[in-house]
């Protein structure tokens, strides 16, 4: 656990405030990997980090983890992917709306302090993007 989480409950927030803060932990983890492969440019380290957090990675991310994903975990990235918000102009709204899902996942999970299954299912959504 990275944070005190303490009477925070995630069935209490609204997908997108979930999204919020999954965004952030997936985003950590990520640049986490990078920096581990060694010292860089920090332009180069960060252009690589974009290619993972964008919302067509994200996206990808989602469809590799659907088979991975217990019922109640399916029905929370669905949560996640059927909410209310607007895409950004310059992202496919299919792909935007999966990562929405994917990041309210994320959050949720870290929120929930499942942080075992949470390192296994990022694990396996930076493998899905590092394929492709």
């Amino acid at each position: 656990m990275l944070f005190t989480k303490d009477n925070i409950n995630p069935k209490e927030y609204s997908p997108l405030a979930l999204a919020y803060i999954g965004d952030s932990v997936y985003d950590l983890f990520i640049r986490t990997k990078i920096l581990s492969k060694g010292n860089r440019h920090v332009t180069d380290m960060h252009r690589d980090a974009v290619s993972f957090v964008k919302a067509h990675s994200q996206a990808i991310s989602a469809y590799a983890l659907e088979v991975e994903l217990t019922e109640d975990e399916l029905r929370v990235l669905k949560w996640g992917r059927n909410a209310k918000s607007t895409p950004p102009k310059n992202a496919d709204v299919t792909d935007y709306r999966m990562a929405t899902g994917f990041e309210t996942l994320v959050g949720y999970l870290y929120i929930d302090g499942q942080d075992e299954r949470l390192s296994y299912l990022l694990e396996k959504a930076y493998e899905a993007v590092n394929k492709n």
